[in-house]
């Protein structure tokens, strides 16, 4: 499709130079023969629609490029190891998966028109040569001038868009502090104005004056190149004649061709910074695409299914070393644990005892560093951990809830899902029709059920709940606690619930106490 493209452009550039020629020779005879005329028609018809199918054929080759993109990002994302999307950092992929893709996007588009210009000005330029070598070797000289000073000012200008690109990332994160964090700073007034002052405004400032600088100097460029046209054509109308033996029917086309050049050439200089864009933003995936892929978990080896029943998880002398957010080292084990299935068991520990990480562990988006985890005596490793995922649900605290039900293939599946809305409190309201939720705009406690309804669905043999009854009402966590849990445990799941709801510790076979990452208690 590419070559196609490339050939119906240089029949559409050739066209065009050959009807500025048909022009130029009819402006030069008093009475221009029919044969003209129909050349004239058969070039416009030729050049009118190679530039169409062209277009057509580099707008579908463009897209479809973009989608492969956007496809091809998403997939590394998925595959990537969670720690490392963790490192990322949301902003920045949120950044890449929409300003960046855009920015080619929108490059992408104007391919065509550009492809169309250069054919034109490369036709224009035959045209000049075939008039006079002479010339041509001339006008050529001051373009070469034209463009190594213009490739300064364009190499000057791609730096700052760099620089605007970087600042783009930080304004990505002061966006989702202010979004994210907006009750907080609708509470304090002096927070507000801090955040304001020295984070988010500053931030956009330097996005804002590295954007001007950089566009700037495009502008500049784009002056300069028209200067250095006309300078061109003052050359050949008021000099040239002096020096050299020119007759006025190729001066004419001289000038005639350099006029309608024109246009062309500003088009192209004026694109110049949306590629420039797009090369940046290509740099930018392409450098987060080597981060996922140099992470990226093993493909599995072991077949998905099928899923043990009633199966027993160990970790033995398992540890994991990472850093927090203090810029020093958590250390989280050796960890030493059997779980059974029909067995409940409460993990406690006050705050940063490494109860979420242990559950990150257990559940396999964390890798340890060092130890063994097994499922029925077999050893987790890159070729089994997604088999192994798939024994467990898991709800943690930062939870996200999906507007409808993914990945089920289950008869009946809305009478189903009904029942457990009934069995959650929650049938007043949510309804379910087709697998989708009618909403999801409910309490935390709310969403927390109907995230809970999705597990139930799931129906996998091992359960770990991370501080779930914390966003609940006293009457729905004694629920919780006293009659979902233990239902559970008797269908013979593991059941595993993070939390500091000592009231119910009771309702456990077992209580694992965590402090400064190691089990101090069990």
């Amino acid at each position: 499709m590419l070559a196609i493209a490339i050939a119906l452009g240089i029949l559409s550039g050739g066209s065009s130079a050959g009807l500025i020629a048909l022009v130029s020779r009819a402006i030069g005879n008093s009475s221009p023969p029919a044969s003209l005329a129909w050349g004239f028609l058969a070039l416009a018809l030729i050049a009118l629609t190679s530039s169409i199918l062209t277009r057509i054929v580099l707008i579908r080759l463009s897209q479809d490029a973009v989608f492969q993109l956007q496809i091809r990002l998403c997939q590394q994302i998925l595959a990537s190891e969670f720690t490392t999307l963790e490192r990322l950092g949301s902003p920045r992929l949120l950044a890449t998966l929409t300003e960046d893709v855009q920015t080619i996007s929108n490059a992408v588009y104007i391919l065509p028109f550009l492809c169309i210009n250069l054919a034109i000005v490369a036709g224009g330029l035959l045209y000049i040569t075939w008039l006079s070598g002479q010339v041509f070797i001339i006008v050529m000289s001051i373009t070469a001038v034209a463009l190594l000073s213009s490739r300064v000012l364009l190499r000057s200008g791609r730096r700052y868009l760099r620089h605007a690109r970087n600042d783009q990332d930080s304004l990505y994160q002061n966006f989702r502090t202010l979004t994210e964090g907006i009750k907080e700073l609708k509470l304090h007034a002096f927070r507000r104005q801090d955040f304001l002052k020295e984070d988010l405004q500053p931030t956009a400032e330097r996005f804002r004056r590295h954007n001007v600088r950089g566009l700037s100097i495009f502008a500049t460029t784009d002056s300069w190149g028209k200067l250095i046209f006309f300078f061109a054509i003052g050359l050949v109308l008021f000099i040239l004649p002096h020096w050299l033996n020119i007759a006025p029917q190729t001066l004419a086309g001289y000038v005639l061709t350099f006029t309608y050049l024109m246009g062309p050439m500003e088009n192209i200089v004026n694109k110049l910074p949306q590629i420039s864009k797009a090369n940046i933003a290509l740099e930018k995936i392409q450098a987060l695409g080597l981060s996922l892929q140099e992470r990226a978990e093993s493909s599995n080896r072991k077949p998905l299914f099928p899923i043990l029943k009633t199966p027993v998880l160990e970790l033995k002398d398992v540890t994991l070393t990472y850093p927090s957010d203090d810029d020093t080292q958590f250390s989280l084990g050796p960890i030493d644990l059997t779980f059974k299935p029909g067995e409940l068991v409460t993990i406690v520990g006050g705050n940063g005892s490494g109860k979420s990480t242990l559950a990150k562990l257990i559940t396999g988006l964390y890798i340890p560093d060092r130890g063994e985890i097994r499922l029925n005596g077999e050893l987790i490793t890159a070729e089994n951990r997604e088999w192994y995922r798939q024994h467990i649900s898991a709800i943690f605290s930062d939870f996200y809830l999906f507007d409808r039900l993914l990945g089920f293939e289950v008869e009946h599946l809305d009478e189903i899902a009904r029942h457990y809305l009934k069995q959650l409190h929650l049938e007043g309201k949510v309804k379910i029709e087709g697998g989708k939720f009618s909403t999801t705009a409910l309490s935390l406690g709310q969403r927390k059920r109907l995230a809970l309804l999705t597990a139930y669905l799931e129906d996998r043999p091992i359960y770990l709940f991370d501080e779930w009854a914390a966003d609940q009402d006293p009457a729905f966590k004694e629920i919780f606690y006293l009659q979902l849990l233990p239902q559970l445990r008797d269908r013979g799941k593991i059941v595993l619930a993070i939390g500091h709801d000592d009231r119910y510790f009771h309702c456990g076979d077992r209580i694992i106490q965590l402090d400064y990452g190691r089990v101090v208690q069990q």
